[in-house]
């Protein structure tokens, strides 16, 4: 047999610690590594050595045993967990600690929908400026019918005869150290504490139903690649009376041929001949709106960025827009007259604007797309 760690060093607590403070480490240790909140392996096991702690030192017949004989060898009559009894019960500690407020947890009780998810890919300047539309997607949904209890109009679910309606089942097993109970679900109701005789048509006794719904969804200005949209109560129906769950709606944003995004800014590359970056210019550059007018400077080098202010996405929270950046690269000819080459080579003077690479040749291709607010 494993030897086992001292109960008071598990729950971190003197030995001479009383009932309050015993306690109070318990219910700080339960939240702390309780399996539906702590997703580390090993937090499993060690919420069941915390509770077979607990189980012990709790209770003072048996904690007076273990002060005096320490861990006894569960061949002895204990069964496999010690002290404890039935060291799961993560269900009725989790309802305590975490919205049941104490006690076993109600079979009866209405339970709270399940939460759905939905992806959603959108145009660029759809998650620019926002859009409305419709989606549909299927759910739970409350019976209609039997309106959520599974039974036959005009009938109702009965309490079951073998638990009497608490969904669970008690084995009582007598040990020298006094008369042990453990707890189960009840094996006549699944768990439910109800018996449905006569079970409703529609949706079997299940108490709900599978619907393709239509939801109507908008889209703020500003929304980014990845953002959630939350729709509160558009999940999958609740139990016996529970609210439903919430829909995640999960944005995806394609991408846009001229235009790329950073934040709330936008940047595009804009080609500039050779004459123009070195004699300057004022050239026309494609927006998310409109079209606008950019002075370059003569003497403007390749990859130089100019702002263009409040021309970039709406600010999804808070006033205002972002800027959008312009670079600009410079194309360089190659194909040249021998009356070209000869002026370049006394003045470094005038280029041809024709018949640039296919790398420049598209950008100017993605730039006039943009213009025509492709």
């Amino acid at each position: 047999m494993a030897s086992k760690r001292d109960y008071y060093e598990v729950l971190g607590v003197d030995k001479n610690a009383g009932e309050e403070e015993i306690k109070k480490a318990y219910r700080k240790m339960a939240r702390q590594y309780h399996p539906d909140v702590n997703k580390d392996p090993d937090a499993e096991n060690k919420f069941k050595e915390m509770k077979e702690a607990y189980d012990v030192l709790s209770d003072s017949n048996k904690k007076a045993t273990y002060d005096q004989y320490g861990h006894v060898d569960p061949n002895q009559g204990f069964g496999g967990g010690g002290f404890g009894g039935d060291a799961g019960g993560f269900g009725d500690i989790f309802d305590m600690f975490f919205g049941g407020g104490g006690g076993r947890r109600d079979p009866n009780a209405p339970q709270r929908g399940n939460d759905l998810q939905y992806t959603m890919t959108i145009e660029f300047k759809e998650a620019v400026f926002g859009k409305e539309t419709e989606i549909t997607i299927p759910r739970t949904e409350t019976c209609d019918t039997c309106t959520g209890s599974g039974a036959k109009p005009g009938t109702k679910p009965e309490a079951c005869s073998v638990c009497k309606g608490s969904g669970q089942q008690e084995v009582v097993q007598n040990t020298p150290f006094g008369r042990m109970v453990n707890r189960r679900a009840c094996t006549n109701c699944s768990g439910t504490g109800r018996i449905i005789k006569e079970k409703c048509t529609t949706c079997h006794g299940a108490g709900k139903v599978k619907r393709q719904r239509k939801i109507n969804i908008k889209i703020p200005a500003g929304v980014d690649d990845g953002a959630q949209i939350r729709m509160t109560g558009e999940g999958e129906g609740g139990t016996r009376g529970g609210p439903s769950g919430d829909l995640y709606i999960v944005i995806r944003v394609k991408a846009h041929d001229f235009f790329e995004r950073e934040n709330d800014d936008i940047y595009c590359e804009v080609p500039l001949t050779f004459v123009q970056a070195a004699l300057g210019d004022e050239i026309e550059i494609p927006t998310l709106t409109e079209k606008v007018k950019l002075k370059v400077p003569a003497g403007t080098q390749t990859g130089t960025y100019f702002r263009l202010k409040g021309k970039g996405v709406p600010r999804l929270r808070g006033y205002g827009q972002g800027d959008q950046h312009v670079k600009v690269t410079i194309v360089t000819p190659t194909s040249l007259t021998d009356e070209q080459k000869e002026l370049l080579r006394q003045f470094g003077g005038s280029t041809g604007e024709t018949n640039q690479e296919d790398h420049h040749e598209s950008i100017f291709e993605r730039m006039k797309k943009a213009f025509r607010g492709d």
